[in-house]
């Protein structure tokens, strides 16, 4: 896997507010470090969108007392999401949100990871099985 690291870890430790898109699910990771008016970040896996303008519309909808941001960082996850965690990027995270939302945020993290890790499983499922989006090439006699 060829990432700059050490360039997500800057966009994790910086942006106020990230997207991050996977190679294996179409669900994206949103996270809005500015916390809200209980103080809490925002942190969940969130449908894919068209265009920038309707990720502000999706942001004003779910947070409505938060400004819009000035932007919205997106990087693309080449791999599954358990190698975020395994190269550390996930801990990075984990660690910028509970500096700003405590162990409610971290929760919330664990929580989005569950959810991509639950929803690729589905999909790796449905890529063997042939369901829908794939294709069978080879079914076993029965």
């Amino acid at each position: 896997m060829d990432i700059d690291l050490d360039a997500i870890r800057r966009v994790v430790a910086e942006a106020d507010v990230f997207v991050v898109r996977f190679a294996l699910i179409e669900q994206r990771l949103l996270v809005d470090t500015r916390p809200d008016a209980s103080g809490q970040p925002l942190i969940r896996l969130v449908p894919p969108v068209n265009s920038a303008e309707e990720r502000y519309r999706f942001l004003r909808k779910e947070r409505p007392e938060v400004p819009l941001p000035a932007q919205i960082t997106v990087f693309q996850w080449p791999g599954p999401i358990t190698v975020l965690r395994e190269v550390g990027v996930w801990q990075y995270i984990e660690d910028r949100v509970a500096g700003i939302g405590g162990d409610a945020a971290v929760e919330d993290a664990r929580r989005a990871f569950a959810d991509g890790q639950r929803l690729e499983r589905a999909d790796t499922l449905a890529a063997i099985r042939g369901g829908e989006g794939y294709q069978t090439l080879w079914e076993r006699p029965r």
